[in-house]
């Protein structure tokens, strides 16, 4: 498989490795040339200097063989624009985006975007530490 990834912060650089050592193409691209330190020295796939909501940068990424994107930029906005031009400009079949904010997360699931919240993952982690059970129904704020 094909991924783009959008953002080599501490989730994106994780993920890349994670999916070049399973065998995975991976390209991944951040406004921030030293942001890609963290990938190391032996990191197999390519790097991209550039922003990800640049459909001339996508393209140079590879958006248009893309059999995956992600987005994993620290901005909810950003994250959810450049999705948004992988999913219906480029058609690529997964694209997968970090959304900080609960409310907004939930809205772009129900509009079709495959969004992950880390602030929902946490904080429905910590209930489950300190009760023992799984949350309740999460609230939508």
């Amino acid at each position: 498989m094909f991924v783009v990834i959008m953002g080599c912060g501490r989730v994106g650089a994780r993920l890349a490795q994670l999916l070049t050592k399973a065998g995975h193409e991976v390209t991944i691209l951040d406004v921030n040339d030293a942001a890609f330190n963290r990938l190391g020295a032996d990191f197999p796939g390519t790097t991209l200097l550039g922003n990800g909501i640049d459909m001339d940068v996508l393209r140079r990424a590879g958006i248009e063989r893309a059999d995956a994107f992600v987005a994993a930029t620290q901005g909810d906005n950003r994250n959810i624009m450049a999705s948004q031009i992988a999913q219906h400009v480029f058609k690529v079949p997964k694209v997968v985006t970090r959304i900080y904010d609960p409310i907004r997360s939930d809205t772009f699931t129900e509009l079709g975007l495959n969004a992950i919240s880390p602030t929902v993952l946490g904080a429905n982690a910590f209930f489950e530490r300190l009760t023992g059970s799984a949350p309740p129904s999460s609230p939508s704020s």
